[in-house]
Order: structure tokens, then C-alpha cells, then sequence
């Protein structure tokens, strides 16, 4: 008697959002060891309630980074379909035409992402199908770490000793060697129709030129950075003349590489290679940075519209289309300033310390509400993450969590002096001071007339004088808080 053929297993949605990778990626894993067909999606998501859907910037690196996770999953032998909508509504349509049983996810932690998945678990419920959602994106989940007092953490030393004192994350899981597709073709819409890069104007060559989205731009920056540049890397990551930091930022912000990968093979070679253990101490401790932001964002998920400290709800912010148009342009006449915001408009990404920089004279100087630096950079970072992005702009404002203090206020120049001393920063995206000397190039506005003269700096005409003379704006932005403070008294 011939045995009766076996069912043919339903098949499972793997939803890619922020973990476009294939190692490391737990929702993949999981799809793929069940033996069911595996049916890989992105969803360009229709959401009225979310304004954090991606930026221009962003968005020219999604279009990368799909292209390549689309080209590794064809590869394997399932395509990556694309579909637009609501999720909840997209997921369930997929299913019913597929006779999808599950739908697999990792979990993101903003606040309208939570709210979604919310709505999509229950929609997917409502139909019978089962949900399971991973964790690819951080370290450990937020509720896996809390203050002895059992409240989540504001500042970020003890949060870290914390961590450092819990069991390692797990190591990462291999990316599939195949996948089964589902037996009839799934249709999607074209790439290229989800109009992700500019065109009219394009305005990304600086980007083509400075980036490679991609699981594996990701994975050899790593490992470019770990072979043996990490060993300068805690005295030279402050310097924006020198290509000191790791640049993975957007790669993990795009989970083009996840936190674990990062973890464990910066442990492995701090094994292999002991006197390059302080530099992976330091590179990791920025990793710590990234990951106490996100719990930061699931425990206060106001995070990116209201200051923590809510005294300064009431600050006396100011109101300056025009100083804040020249911010935004590199023409505040502050060359370490310009430079960082004509570097952003280049090339989607600023240099840590001088995002530092920009924002405290936005903030102090310039006495802007902190929250349109953060909605520039969301708009103009190719590496625009809500956590990162709304802390470390609450951080500069001395209104959120382990913040700098308010009368911590940058001086561009020294600032500038520091860390360029030599101007090649300067030089390289403020090129019409490039024949300045040294000593002048973060100070034109002192520089002798001969000296300017012989460099070809008209300024007022060649580069703007400064919007604002310094110890005035930050005199103005001191009186400012003090009465913030006296209110609060």
C-alpha cells in the first residue's frame, strides 16, 4: 500500500523591519530551523500616528540595505517580498494568501512601534495565527536590568557596572544556509517604485561616495576596526581629523549588524590580542551608550518629544528662523560648527564630538529648543536612531537622563582648537578657510587683515561672521536657566 504523502508544513512570515541582516537574526533563525517555508517581507508602513517613520537620509540608506538583504535572501531560496500599508493589515492579507501559520518578529521599543505590535499581535490573533517576537537588537531586554530599588536606571555608570555584572549575551546564531520558499510565488512590489532615493534633485552623491549599506560593509568595518585601529581608538575617537571612531552606527541602526555580533567578536580578539583590551574596553562602553539609550526609551517613552527633567518645559527657548536656517547650513560663522553641519549634508553622518559641539551652541548660543536639532538630525542621519537621537540631544540640553548640567556650555573655538588642532577638519568642509593658518582657523573673525588678505577671506562676503558673539549668548543662555531655577525654588 502506498503511504499517503505528508502535509506540507504552513508557512512562516519573518517581518524585517530594524534587523535587515541575516546572521545574528533570531525571527530568521527560528522560521528557518521549523522546516517550514520561509516568507520574507518588509513593509513600507502607512502609520498617520508615527511622525519617527524615516528621514531622507534614512531612507536613502533603506533602499541600500534592502537592495543587498533582498539579494542574500534570493540566494537562499526565498525572495524578500515587499508590501505597503498597515502592517496589521499587510501581515494578515500575506497570510491568508500564503496559508501562512505564524509570524515571526523582532522587537523594536519605541513607543509607536510598541503600540503597533500590539495592534498587529492582536489582529494576527484574532485570525488564529501565531506571533513570536525576538530579541535581535540589544543586549539584553530592558526589563533584564533595574536599580536595587527595582526602578529603571537614570544614569549611565551604574547602569553599565550593572550590566557588566550580568551573564554574557548570547552568542550570536549563524546566519541559514538555505531557505524553503513557499510553493507558489508571493507577489511584491518593486523596490525601485517605493521612491526611497532622490532623484529631483539628487542630492546623495556625498553619501554614494562615503557608504556601503549592507550586512557586509557592516561585518568588514568591524573587523577593520578590531584588526587593529581599535588599539588608538580611546584617544582618537574625539578627534574629527582623524578616521578614530568605529562608523557603525548606521549599520546598527539599520541592524545591518546587531549588538551581539559586536560584543562578541570585540571579546574574542580582546582575548586573542591583550594590548588591545583598554581600546575594545572603550569601544564597548560606547556600545553601552547605545543600549542604556534604548532602555531609556522604552522606560520614558516621552523621551523624544519632552525633556525628563520637566523644569524645563518652562525654559525660555527662542524663536530664530533666521540663526536657525544658518545652523542648519554650516553659516553660523563658527568654523568647528559648520564644518560638523556641512559634514551631516555631505555625507548623512557628523562626528561624535562635534555633534556635541553643534548642539550645545544650537542649544546655549543660539538658545534653541533642543527638540529642532533632534528633528534636523532624524531628518539628515543616515544613522538617525529615536533612542540615540533623542537622548543624546536631552544629554547636551541638560534635561534628560545623566545629562551634561545646563552651565556646561561649549566654547566652539576651544572646542575646536582641541580637538583640530591643525584645522584639517575645518579645512575639509569649510574649504573657503583652507588657506588660513592654524592659529586663525577656528577664530577668522580675530585674524589680521593681512592674514585674511593673503588667505582670500572676505569675511561678511566669503564666510558670514558669527551669528552670535559667544560669552554674550552664553551669559544670556546662564540668566536663562536661572530662571528655570528660581521658578523651580
Amino acid at each position: 500500500m502506498t503511504a499517503p504523502p505528508r502535509p506540507v508544513p504552513r508557512p512562516i512570515i519573518v517581518w524585517f523591519r530594524h534587523d535587515l541582516r541575516l546572521a545574528d537574526n533570531p525571527a530568521l533563525a527560528a522560521a528557518a530551523e521549523s522546516g517550514s517555508p520561509v516568507i520574507p517581507v518588509r513593509i513600507r508602513e502607512e502609520d498617520p500616528d508615527d511622525r519617527w517613520l524615516p528621514g531622507a537620509a534614512s531612507r536613502w540608506w533603506l533602499h541600500g540595505s534592502l537592495e543587498r538583504l533582498g539579494g542574500a535572501l534570493a540566494k537562499l531560496g526565498s525572495p524578500l517580498v515587499l508590501r505597503s500599508g498597515r502592517p496589521e493589515a499587510v501581515l494578515a492579507d500575506l497570510a491568508a494568501e500564503t496559508g501562512a501559520a505564524a509570524v515571526h518578529w523582532n522587537r523594536r521599543y519605541g513607543p509607536a512601534a510598541v503600540a503597533r505590535d500590539r495592534r498587529v499581535e492582536e489582529a494576527l490573533a484574532a485570525r488564529g495565527i501565531d506571533v513570536q517576537a525576538h530579541n535581535a537588537a540589544l543586549l539584553l531586554e530592558p526589563e533584564g536590568i533595574r536599580t536595587k530599588g527595582g526602578t529603571p536606571f537614570k544614569v549611565f555608570t551604574p547602569f553599565w557596572r550593572a550590566l557588566l555584572t550580568l551573564p554574557e549575551p548570547p552568542h550570536p546564531t549563524r546566519a541559514p544556509d538555505r531557505l524553503t520558499a513557499p510553493p507558489k510565488p508571493v507577489r511584491s512590489e518593486r523596490l525601485a517604485d517605493w521612491g526611497l532615493r532622490p532623484t529631483k534633485p539628487d542630492w546623495a552623491g556625498g553619501l554614494r561616495e562615503t557608504w556601503e549599506p549592507g550586512e557586509d560593509a557592516a561585518r568588514d568595518r568591524l573587523a577593520d576596526l578590531l584588526d587593529g585601529a581599535i588599539t588608538e581608538y580611546p584617544t582618537l575617537r574625539d578627534r574629527p581629523d582623524t578616521d578614530g571612531t568605529s562608523r557603525l552606527s548606521p549599520h546598527l541602526a539599520f541592524g545591518e549588524i546587531g549588538p551581539r555580533q559586536v560584543w562578541h567578536a570585540s571579546r574574542h580578539v580582546a582575548d586573542a590580542h591583550p594590548e588591545r583590551a583598554a581600546g575594545i574596553d572603550a569601544f564597548l562602553r560606547e556600545l553601552g551608550w547605545r543600549e542604556f539609550n534604548h532602555h531609556l526609551l522604552h522606560h520614558f517613552p516621552v523621551l523624544p518629544e519632552d525633556p525628563l527633567d520637566q523644569r524645563f518645559a518652562r525654559f525660555p527657548w527662542q524663536t530664530g528662523e533666521a540663526t536657525l536656517t544658518a545652523w542648519q547650513r554650516g553659516r553660523t560663522g563658527y568654523p568647528i560648527v559648520d564644518a560638523g553641519l556641512r559634514q551631516l549634508w555631505q555625507t548623512g553622518w557628523m562626528h561624535n564630538r562635534v555633534r556635541m559641539i553643534v548642539g550645545s551652541f544650537l542649544i546655549k548660543d543660539l538658545l534653541l529648543p533642543w527638540q529642532t536639532g533632534q528633528d534636523w538630525f532624524w531628518d539628515t542621519l543616515v544613522d538617525a536612531d529615536l533612542a540615540n537621537n533623542a537622548a543624546n540631544w536631552q544629554w547636551v540640553a541638560g534635561c534628560g537622563a545623566d545629562a551634561a548640567p545646563f552651565f556646561r556650555v561649549f566654547n566652539p573655538v576651544l572646542q575646536g582648537e582641541k580637538f583640530d588642532p591643525q584645522g584639517d577638519y575645518v579645512r575639509r568642509f569649510v574649504p573657503e578657510l583652507a588657506r588660513l593658518p592654524a592659529k586663525w582657523i577656528h577664530k577668522p573673525w580675530q585674524a589680521p587683515a593681512s592674514v585674511l588678505a593673503d588667505a582670500g577671506v572676505r569675511l561678511g562676503r566669503d564666510y558670514p561672521d558669527p551669528v552670535v558673539e559667544h560669552d554674550a549668548a552664553r551669559d544670556r543662555a546662564l540668566a536663562a536657566f536661572a530662571t528655570v531655577r528660581r521658578k523651580d525654588a
